[in-house]
């Protein structure tokens, strides 16, 4: 009788340690706040699978795009606070509270998870435009007759250009656009002069020659892009921006279920195919994270933004 009660206690520990067990049940949501094709639902979809396999729970990725990525960022805040529902972090979310009126939420509400990626932008010109050098362009700008695509304003190619714009202390004029796509659609059909686009989007342009790339804004030169300088090795580094994406979640999500679903990740993060299929997609995946250097980050580009924000009084529109 000793030895059955010693192992009903057992077992009744092993349960019960079970269910307290960080992403033991249910499947994992992780909501986009852009369309599909974007970079964030990129990475989202390429740790999809891999995510699910580290977790042992099915994992499924929902677009919720519109109103700057705040629609899916809001739904995120009021999820349940049990790990089941995560949602990708962007930098034009970061942006959104100096942007809009209102986001829907606090960005209190929201735990950080970890950094997943970021991506370079590249300064492209159209195809027949005369400079062919970030100075030329620069030149050109100091007279005051180049205008600049964005997908919208406060999208990070706005933000881009109008960062390169006040640190290079020059005129242009911003047209924007309904997405990024058209932006570059109308650069490539010789509407506007330059962009400031995202990597994956410009490549296949570049690659058809329908616009001509002078600088990016990574940190040294992309394995893509091997033969275009980056703004730093231009002399100005200080213009550089480069959009990201990480995993946020609900505020008051248990601490143990926030560090395994951020070591599970950076798991999945490191495994060789999911490295390979973000690279080829011109995404850099970011190794090193977690929920506290992440909300450093988080806090710091809040602040960056905003002040650019408030310089070039941008508002959403």
């Amino acid at each position: 009788m000793k030895q059955l009660n010693t192992l009903v206690a057992g077992l009744l520990a092993g349960t019960l340690a079970l269910a307290q067990a960080p992403g033991a049940v249910g499947p994992l949501t992780v909501l986009v706040g852009g369309p599909p094709g974007t970079p964030g639902d990129t990475v989202a979809r390429a740790l999809s699978e891999p995510l699910a396999a580290e977790l042992g729970r099915p994992v499924v990725v929902e677009n919720r795009p519109g109103a700057a990525g705040t629609i899916a960022i809001a739904a995120v805040s009021r999820a349940p606070r049990d790990g089941s529902t995560l949602g990708v972090f962007a930098l034009q979310a970061a942006a959104a509270p100096s942007l809009l009126k209102s986001v829907g939420y606090d960005t209190a509400a929201l735990q950080p998870v970890r950094q997943l990626s970021q991506v370079s932008n590249v300064l492209v010109v159209r195809h027949d435009h005369p400079a062919r050098t970030l100075a030329e362009v620069l030149e050109g700008a100091r007279a005051g007759a180049l205008t600049y695509a964005s997908g919208g304003n406060g999208t990070p190619a706005h933000l881009a250009a109008e960062l390169f714009r006040q640190r290079a202390g020059v005129a242009l004029r911003h047209v924007p656009f309904n997405g990024p796509v058209a932006g570059l659609a109308a650069l490539a059909g010789g509407h506007v002069d330059l962009m400031f686009a995202t990597v994956p989007a410009a490549l296949p342009l570049l690659r058809a020659g329908k616009v001509r790339a002078l600088a990016t804004t990574a940190s040294q030169r992309l394995p893509q892009l091997p033969e275009v300088p980056t703004l730093a090795e231009s002399g100005m580094a200080e213009a550089s921006l480069r959009d990201w994406h990480g995993l946020v979640a609900p505020m008051g999500t248990p601490a143990a279920e926030v560090e395994h679903l951020a070591a599970a990740v950076g798991r999945a993060l490191a495994r060789p195919a999911v490295r390979e299929r973000l690279v080829a997609a011109g995404l850099e995946p970011v190794a090193d994270s977690g929920p506290v250097p992440f909300r450093r980050f988080v806090d710091a580009e809040m602040l960056r933004w905003s002040e650019v924000i408030r310089q070039a009084g941008i508002t959403a529109q």
